[in-house]
């Protein structure tokens, strides 16, 4: 296979950004073609939590184990600060209206002084860890753009193709030539690849608040947690070098609107989320919020991401579907596109991955 000169990147989340990226650690000239702007979606609303073995017993173990010592390499290489750091991680359960009974059951840090209690510990700073996903994802692309790398607004309206071949891609009416084209629009990349031969992408929606909380350390939290009105759901709790408190955990199955301005969030969801973190802490009970948000994460039929070839379309490549494992699975995915792109052997098996598979 011939090394494409040119590849044009759809989408600048963090997954196009990582495969930008390690294009352009091997000399290929990219264009990164992005809607609205850099990390403006889920890659820019996500937890950035990352672990070394949550994925294991799945197709994504050895994924994950790869992208966790990546992003080790990352924070070294990488010249900006994107609050990457080692953390310990702890689950809890805890309830809207009663306490749990029984006290911790492992040992508890003293800032969880609220009503939940510690059940587990789940992580340590050798197993996991956590970045912010818009500096992460702003990173990559800036160092790719120092490479050469060019960022382009525009819609990606189809794939161009030439004897079957991906040619460039249709913007605004006009086209961008290019000798290959990866598609990596998150949920929205079902839209730009009709005519390909490619499963269904869905979007997830789910909701998030960020929280005023300095010198919060370093612990993440899952929560099993129990809503006044009987709702169950798993909030996660990730306190922030930069001194926000990110928590998360509410899913809606509002349909995917047409560009990530179209989102809307839901002010009561994000009340609930706050709440829930207050329960585990007086800290985080007096903290104010400082943001609300809502974005869709990108999922397919069997849960596992769109890594690889297009099926009957030469030149076309996707990488997307990574779910709430984005912003671990970005580098490794990026890593060994990028190679098979170039027609190098990737670093990974990436067959578990196969679009063809669904």
């Amino acid at each position: 296979m011939t090394t494409p000169r040119h590849v044009v990147v759809c989408g600048a989340g963090v997954i196009g950004a990582a495969v930008a990226y390690f294009l352009s650690l091997r000399g290929v000239a990219v264009t990164v073609v992005e809607r609205t702007g850099v990390a403006c979606a889920a890659s820019g609303k996500s937890g950035g939590f990352i672990a070394l073995d949550w994925c294991d017993g799945s197709p994504l173990g050895p994924l994950a184990r790869a992208s966790f010592a990546l992003h080790a390499n990352l924070a070294r290489d990488l010249t900006t600060d994107y609050g990457y750091r080692r953390m310990d991680t702890f689950a809890m359960a805890a309830r809207e209206k009663t306490a749990i009974g029984g006290g911790h059951r492992a040992a508890a840090p003293s800032w969880l002084d609220g009503a939940g209690v510690v059940t587990a510990e789940l992580g340590t700073p050798d197993t996991t860890a956590q970045i912010h996903p818009a500096r992460f994802t702003t990173a990559l692309l800036d160092a790719a753009r120092a490479r050469g790398a060019v960022l382009r607004t525009g819609v990606v309206e189809r794939v161009v193709r030439r004897d079957g071949a991906a040619r460039g891609v249709q913007v605004y009416g006009g086209t961008l030539e290019a000798d290959a084209v990866v598609l990596a629009l998150g949920p929205w990349t079902s839209r730009a690849a009709r005519g390909l031969n490619l499963p269904t992408v869905y979007g997830l929606k789910g909701y998030s608040v960020t929280l005023a909380a300095p010198d919060v350390p370093p612990h993440a939290l899952f929560v099993d947690y129990r809503a006044a009105d009987g709702r169950a759901f798993e909030p996660e709790i990730i306190p922030r070098p930069d001194g926000d408190v990110y928590v998360c955990g509410m899913a809606d199955p509002q349909p995917l609107p047409d560009s990530a301005e179209g989102v809307i969030v839901d002010e009561s969801a994000c009340d609930v989320l706050a709440r829930a973190a207050g329960r585990v802490s007086q800290t985080l009970a007096a903290a104010r919020v400082t943001r609300r948000q809502a974005c869709y994460r990108p999922v397919t039929a069997d849960g596992l991401p769109l890594i690889g070839r297009v099926a009957g379309a030469p030149g076309a490549f996707v990488a997307t579907g990574h779910g709430p494992w984005g912003m671990l699975n970005a580098p490794a995915t990026g890593e060994a596109l990028a190679a098979l792109i170039t027609g190098a052997t990737p670093p990974l098996d990436l067959s578990p991955f196969d679009p063809a598979r669904l």
